[in-house]
């Protein structure tokens, strides 16, 4: 009898130490690596891309698209952006250990294996173009493999370390989702959706040159040939102010392509600030004073954002 009511002096809840964590750890560690598989697929990246999906369906619409339509884009999208970042993670593993910036990503940081990252992204990439298939059109899905096929082969593997015209040529990924939620709606391409599309693409490099400023040297240790790392700081300012003028030309020329006044009015007044910011950061560089670059890397993003929101009213409106 005593040797059933009798307990361990160390433990007097009569739990075993082991088994009373169990749980607790158990469930860190799913949520830890759970976080590890979402950090993969770039979310930031994602929702940024699909800011500018929905408001070119909208437009092609000429007003709201049946929801249905949205949520299989919106999903589909997600799943292709994603599985483009899980495979490009995948790629970039080795120097993405390299550098200061990217060193804590999962792969890097061993908190998910390269063969289930491969997989992973594989997986995402299958069915975000199955569904495409299924219930937009083929030239959707089509649009959608190739965009996750440039990114990840020609972009990361190829461009990315070979050329300092990377970012350029990499542009056309980031404006490849105006053309699929154009091409879900109506199973075609009209000039305003090129018209969206090349503001996208030209707006790239006053976004991304001022996160490779910020980065040169990472970038440098990792021997990727961005712009920042091989071109003087002339040459550098020359393309962002460049760009960033043709970013906002372009979004205006897209105003006479069945736009407004709700368009064009806050298009015309954010991309003034948005070329001020330009000029502002390269007026810097040049002078040799300190440079802010992820100042016009953030306002870049709220340009973009205000614009295609234009878009979305003024096809509601």
């Amino acid at each position: 009898m005593s040797m059933i009511t009798e307990r361990p002096a160390s433990n007097p809840a009569g739990q075993p130490p082991a088994r009373a964590a169990e749980g607790p750890v158990a469930r860190r560690d799913v949520r830890a690596i759970l976080s590890a598989y979402v950090a993969l697929t770039k979310p930031r990246i994602v929702e940024l891309l699909l800011v500018t999906t929905i408001p070119a369906m909208m437009l092609a619409d000429g007003g709201l698209p049946s929801l249905w339509l949205m949520a299989v884009v919106l999903i589909g999208g997600s799943l292709a952006a994603g599985a483009a970042s899980v495979l490009n993670c995948y790629i970039d593993r080795d120097i993405d250990q390299l550098m200061r910036r990217t060193k804590r990503r999962p792969l890097p940081a061993h908190t998910v294996s390269p063969r289930n990252a491969l997989v992973f992204g594989l997986v995402l990439a299958a069915i975000s173009i199955v569904l495409m298939a299924a219930f937009t059109n083929l030239l959707a899905a089509g649009l959608t493999l190739a965009a996750i096929v440039y990114y990840d082969v020609v972009y990361t593997l190829w461009l990315k370390r070979s050329t300092p015209t990377n970012t350029f040529w990499g542009g056309a990924c980031g404006a490849a989702p105006v053309l699929i939620g154009w091409a879900a709606v109506t199973g075609g391409l009209a000039p305003a959706a090129w018209g969206l599309f090349a503001v996208v693409f030209f707006w790239q490099m006053p976004h991304f040159y001022p996160l490779a400023m910020k980065y040169k040297d990472d970038y440098a240790r990792a021997g990727i040939p961005m712009l920042p790392v091989v071109a003087s700081v002339r040459r550098v300012n020359a393309e962002i102010l460049i760009f960033a003028w043709l970013t906002v030309l372009t979004s205006l020329a897209v105003w006479p392509l069945g736009l407004s006044a709700i368009y064009g009015v806050p298009t015309l007044v954010v991309g003034a600030v948005f070329l001020v910011e330009a000029h502002r950061l390269c007026r810097r560089a040049t002078r040799g004073e300190a440079v802010k670059p992820m100042r016009l890397f953030h306002w870049s993003t709220t340009y973009l954002t205000i614009v295609f929101v234009a878009v979305a009213l003024d096809a509601l409106i």
